[in-house]
């Protein structure tokens, strides 16, 4: 395949030849807020050898230009190649653009750039600008950057704070919310139990991030039992 040479239009024509046709009745359950003919059904690991492949080529930069997309399939072909820019900056910029194109959870949460791992300084001062957005998904990249990359060596008791004080009504932010606190019971426990015993977050993500917690294996016997004594009835 001479991808140096392909345009946007093989690039869709190359996808729906990997289509699997049950895979896309299969996608369009678990993803009920796009409308199911938008769904291609190209397999993960199908998109990711093609992402890499296209990458290389001159048509990417074409194709990540080409905003917003029909298919979510391309919208997940798009979130894969923004994951593998190396250049810091030119990664950001291309996530900013795409994030207000992303309509559902499951392109917001393929897109997990490699670039971010080593600035963690300025990544931070991006993520306050993504959770202050008044875009779901771009609240909810920002939550998950937040627990992706700061729930380890470079965590503060002020990151949980910050997410423990987003109020949505949106389903997905507050989804992102729970799996947030439930990961970080399962890496910061000491430090993030309080958040939980003080009842920081609305009724039902707090009741959401314990039911993540209780599913952890992270997570001992016994800090499961406890937490769900702390579940709001």
């Amino acid at each position: 395949m001479e991808l140096n040479i392909i345009t946007t239009d093989k690039i869709l024509e190359d996808l729906f030849k990997l289509r699997d046709e049950k895979y896309r009745e299969f996608q369009s359950k678990l993803i009920p807020n796009i409308a199911s003919d938008s769904i291609i059904g190209v397999r993960t690991p199908d998109l990711r050898n093609y992402a890499k492949r296209l990458a290389k080529s001159e048509a990417a930069a074409a194709f990540l230009s080409e905003l917003p997309h029909r298919y979510f399939d391309e919208n997940q072909l798009h979130a894969f190649i923004i994951s593998d820019i190396k250049d810091y900056e030119q990664c950001v910029a291309e996530a900013n653009r795409f994030l207000s194109y992303v309509d559902n959870w499951a392109t917001c949460d393929q897109m997990s750039p490699k670039a971010f791992k080593k600035y963690h300084g300025e990544l931070l001062t991006q993520i306050r600008k993504w959770l202050d957005s008044d875009k779901t998904y771009t609240v909810r990249f920002g939550i998950g950057m937040l627990m992706q990359h700061f729930l380890d060596d470079d965590f503060s008791p002020e990151y949980p704070e910050t997410v423990a004080k987003i109020r949505s009504d949106e389903y997905y932010v507050n989804m992102m919310i729970a799996w947030y606190f439930a990961t970080a019971l399962a890496k910061q426990y000491d430090a993030t139990l309080p958040f939980i015993e003080n009842r920081r977050l609305d009724a039902w993500t707090h009741n959401k991030a314990i039911q993540k917690a209780a599913e952890s294996y992270r997570i001992t016997p016994e800090r499961k039992e406890y937490l769900k004594s702390l579940k709001i009835r």
